[in-house]
């Protein structure tokens, strides 16, 4: 059997960045790196932007070149799936039957797209944004693709619609609630965005309710709840995703929105710990929620925590978050997590298409949404890590660096 003094499970951010620091920390032990894709690991965030679009090739997304794991002594074990963890017996059991011995474990899987349950989800031409063969696949179709229905009106589902629209597709934006971006962001950005889209002719619906997807073999529409029929050659379902941890939760894991994990990276497993998208963390940030985030900052951030835990020198997990969106020509920066606030304030004006949105509660700030606003952004970091409660004027006034309202002190 084989056997690695350290395993990593996922080849994703968080995989790759445990590999690349446990080799740039002088970790001389074996590593290895199992993925269920084909392919070396690749920024995910590109594939609904500028991987779709066709501005970036596959090479251009690598995290790192095929030679950089040979080099580096990282077997990379590519198409296999885990499905079993003996956690008492340090053992992995993969799909294929093998199993693989490990001194420490890292389970950085992510999660699977969220499907539809309605008649009709399994349909060709039914598609998640998740992997490169996912985009691939969307990308194989689009010559034939005049009517795209996109389902879910969150970032993925955004950025998709924006390529789309490029492309000169009829594109249409269906939301279950009352405004898009409702789970992430506040009213003023979620208004933009839908007027950002509109103008470029995606049809946004809100309080869009579906009942099935039609077709026999492939997609033709979309029936909604009050019978309307959407003419659909292409649907692409973003509604999020669920945390892939099943093989920890029946080795006995604590897990219930992801796999529990301490201020270490660590699960309540021996040896084993977990990181990004499927790791549920007490976060300072969140007011000391435990949550999950899934952003490429939190995969890598905790990923260098595991890896620092695991040679010895450890420490808490305490990065602030920070998020990226790029969808037409507008770039949104994200600084801070808005959970909890308690007033809005927007700064700058949202007809000139750049302004940031300031998150508050008990009138400290918590996060920023800064469209187009760079300075904003990295002005106002220091206010979120801080929590800073400057006066509301003096934050709505976009003629006032944010810069100035840090005390010297901070």
């Amino acid at each position: 059997m084989q056997h690695y003094d350290v395993l990593i499970v996922g080849a994703g951010h968080g995989g790759a960045q445990a590999a690349v620091a446990l080799r740039q920390n002088k970790f001389e032990g074996t590593v290895a790196m199992i993925g269920e894709e084909p392919d070396l690991p690749y920024e995910r965030p590109p594939l609904s932007k500028e991987y779709f679009s066709g501005e970036k090739s596959f090479e251009r997304i690598m995290i790192r070149q095929p030679n950089f794991w040979v080099e580096r002594a990282v077997t990379t074990l590519l198409g296999k799936r885990v499905e079993t963890v003996d956690a008492a017996a340090h053992i992995v059991g993969l799909d294929d039957g093998s199993t693989i011995g490990y001194g420490k474990l890292i389970w950085a899987t992510g999660g699977a797209p969220r499907q539809l349950t309605c008649a009709g989800h399994d349909l060709a031409g039914v598609h998640s944004v998740r992997t490169r063969g996912d985009v691939d696949r969307m990308l194989a179709e689009l010559d034939a693709t005049s009517n795209v229905v996109v389902i879910g009106g969150g970032y993925i589902g955004l950025e998709a619609a924006a390529v789309l629209s490029k492309f000169g597709k009829k594109v249409t934006v269906l939301e279950a609630l009352d405004r898009v971006l409702a789970r992430v962001a506040g009213e003023p950005l979620s208004r933009f965005y839908e007027r950002e889209h509109r103008a470029h002719g995606v049809d946004v619906r809100l309080n869009a309710k579906v009942s099935c997807i039609l077709g026999d073999v492939r997609v033709t529409g979309v029936r909604m709840d009050d019978g309307e029929i959407l003419p659909a050659d292409m649907v692409i379902v973003g509604i999020g995703i669920v945390p892939a941890i099943e093989p920890l939760v029946a080795a006995g894991a604590a897990a219930s929105n992801g796999v529990e994990v301490d201020e270490f990276c660590r699960t309540t497993l021996p040896d084993v710990y977990a990181i990004g998208d499927c790791a549920l963390h007490s976060n300072a940030f969140a007011g000391g929620l435990r949550i999950r985030l899934e952003s490429v900052q939190n995969a890598n951030d905790q990923a260098t925590i595991a890896v620092k835990d695991i040679l010895g020198g450890g420490e808490p997990y305490k990065a602030v978050p920070w998020f990226w969106s790029n969808q037409y020509d507008l770039r949104l920066q994200t600084v801070g997590l808005s959970l909890g606030y308690d007033e809005v304030i927007v700064r700058g004006d949202p007809a000139t298409r750049s302004f940031s949105v300031i998150y508050l509660k008990e009138g400290r700030v918590l996060a920023l949404d800064c469209v187009n606003a760079t300075r904003d952004y990295a002005q106002g970091r220091a206010l979120v890590v801080a929590g800073l409660a400057p006066s509301k004027a003096s934050l709505a006034d976009a003629e006032q660096p944010l810069k100035g309202l840090i005390p010297a002190s901070t």
